[in-house]
């Protein structure tokens, strides 16, 4: 079978398993402690579709797909039909464009949108109540008496909004709600909830160069999980702030998505420059065996994050090296002692992330 062929024909889960990362498994607890406010505020129903309607609340944008049934859907448009209390949202507002943006409850949303425009989410079918009172049994919206529909647009959704009060440079506790309410069923990636949380032009140009024809060369078919556009924020993290790094690993990239929400024009395009000169160096050297170790199937973070940011600073300095002398620099690091353990143990240490970055620094730049 083809490389072609064999990534076709890859599950999601096998195609995230081409990237290994033992920052996944750091289960360090964030260092800063948090101040957080919240209030409530009742929405009836049919001004939280038309708020979905007019973008005033957002839902993420991530390859978490529509789970519930036709079961779940239906029984909750007619527990609100009822009259019966439904279980609220959490919602954060983004602070310069005011949109509110649901933490929790996206499912609930979801179904209510879909209802009111008369299709069962994400699929062509008309969404008719199925499995439930007969007074309403395989009716649409439209289909409901006059009374009904009055009835459902009055009900009412109760909101919580969080803020974060401490610290108040910016709104990184948003992360950690988001995992912990969403910690039930399908885990929810970092990746994802940073493009939740974090919306702007970073996230948006992280997309862009995630398709760049050499990095997908390099990495394979995109990540449903997002994990390669998460080494694409850890390029530029570790390039500019890598002699800042603290661990946990996450917490490093939340910080800097934050602080690079909506970055300066002219930082963005330079910044995107110097990565696709840096993947396209790598894709020339050693394709589809860059960032992995000898022998080795999958793209090993650590070396991703350290090596490339070593290549960038050498480019960004004296220009792009030779071709062969890239690949040899790229192999004599992977049989460096030191920088194995670097890539292979507690890689999200400040050690081992301090250790690998200065020997691809100085392997690169002296070459």
């Amino acid at each position: 079978m083809t490389n072609s062929a064999q990534l076709a024909s890859q599950t999601d889960d096998q195609v995230d398993d081409l990237i290994e990362d033992e920052s996944d498994n750091d289960n360090s607890l964030p260092r800063t402690i948090y101040e957080i406010s919240s209030f409530g505020a009742d929405y009836d129903v049919e001004g939280v579709v038309r708020r979905l309607s007019k973008g005033d609340i957002t839902i993420p944008d991530w390859q978490r797909n529509f789970v519930w049934t036709y079961a779940n859907a239906s029984r909750f448009i007619e527990s609100l039909l009822l009259g019966l209390p439904v279980p609220g949202i959490f919602m954060g507002t983004d602070p310069e464009t005011k949109q509110q943006y649901v933490i929790d409850g996206q499912q609930r949303l979801r179904t209510l949108r879909g209802f009111y425009e008369g299709k069962f989410p994400n699929s062509d079918r008309d969404f008719k109540l199925t499995g439930i009172n007969s007074r309403f049994a395989n009716l649409t919206y439209n289909d409901l008496e006059s009374m009904d529909r009055r009835s459902l647009d009055n009900s009412i959704i109760h909101a919580t909004i969080v803020r974060q009060d401490f610290p108040d440079d910016g709104d990184t506790s948003m992360y950690q709600i988001f995992e912990r309410l969403n910690s039930g069923g399908r885990a929810v990636n970092p990746q994802e909830i940073r493009c939740a949380v974090y919306q702007g032009e970073l996230i948006d140009n992280i997309k862009k160069l995630n398709q760049n024809s050499e990095w997908r060369s390099i990495m394979g078919k995109p990540s449903p999980r997002l994990k390669d556009q998460e080494m694409i924020l850890r390029f530029m993290a570790m390039l500019q702030r890598g002699d800042e790094y603290r661990s946990p690993m996450s917490e490093f990239l939340n910080i800097f998505t934050q602080t690079h929400r909506n970055p300066d024009y002219e930082w963005m395009i330079e910044i995107a420059e110097l990565f696709n000169k840096t993947v396209k160096s790598f894709a020339d050297a050693k394709g589809r065996k860059a960032f992995r170790t000898s022998g080795g199937r999958v793209v090993n973070a650590a070396i991703f994050d350290s090596m490339s940011v070593g290549l960038a600073v050498r480019i960004q300095d004296m220009g792009t090296p030779d071709v062969t002398l890239i690949g040899k620099i790229h192999d004599d690091l992977i049989v460096n002692e030191e920088y194995f353990q670097a890539i292979e143990q507690g890689t999200s240490s400040e050690r081992s992330v301090s250790t690998r970055l200065e020997l691809a620094k100085v392997a690169f730049i002296n070459a």
